[in-house]
């Protein structure tokens, strides 16, 4: 082949592994639902070191809203945890120490934090973040119902509630941290 054609390609090859980067946050929320079947307990955060490491972490914050709560919520929660498929603690306050953890523990140490920092703000008469244990559909299809493994049987998210307006915003603290995926779609 010559340069030229080598050369388009590569262009071609390059412009679509953008386009894909650019809009996988839209196309996953297209393509997959949650769907919450319970909840899980809400832990305060306690732990003198993990409300020192949020509170040296909320300086970014100016003018504190909704948004940028979550946002610094999920980038303290992927900065200190990392992904375990085994079985770990859920305690936020014990998961800062031992770093590791399944989607149950994201989900719980984003809570925690994000109610944090709610309350830190003055915002938690108005929201409130809660730990949900979820099934994910592709479209209306359970994909849960396509494992075996009990470590499949379901998947733990997040939902943020506006308790003025029932508002509800999702996120997925361990899809976050592989794909930064900032919000998800909740399924009615």
């Amino acid at each position: 082949m010559n340069k030229k054609i080598i050369t388009k390609l590569l262009f071609i090859l390059f412009s679509i592994l953008i386009f894909i980067v650019a809009l996988r946050e839209p196309v996953f929320r297209r393509l997959i639902n949650y769907k919450s079947i319970g909840k899980r307990n809400i832990y305060l955060a306690t732990n003198k070191e993990l409300v020192s490491f949020i509170n040296n972490h909320s300086r970014k914050i100016i003018e504190p809203d909704i948004k940028q709560i979550i946002k610094l919520a999920l980038e303290i929660t992927s900065e200190r945890l990392s992904f375990t498929n085994k079985k770990s603690n859920i305690n936020p306050n014990k998961l800062f120490s031992s770093k590791n953890a399944n989607c149950i523990g994201y989900a719980s140490f984003f809570t925690s934090t994000c109610n944090y920092l709610l309350k830190k703000y003055n915002l938690e008469n108005l929201w409130q973040a809660k730990p949900q244990i979820g099934q994910l559909y592709l479209h209306r299809t359970n994909i849960h119902t396509y494992f075996d493994s009990p470590f499949f049987k379901d998947h733990d998210f997040v939902t943020i509630e506006n308790k003025e307006t029932n508002e509800l915003i999702g996120v997925d603290p361990t899809i976050n941290d592989y794909l930064k995926i900032d919000y998800i779609s909740i399924a009615k």
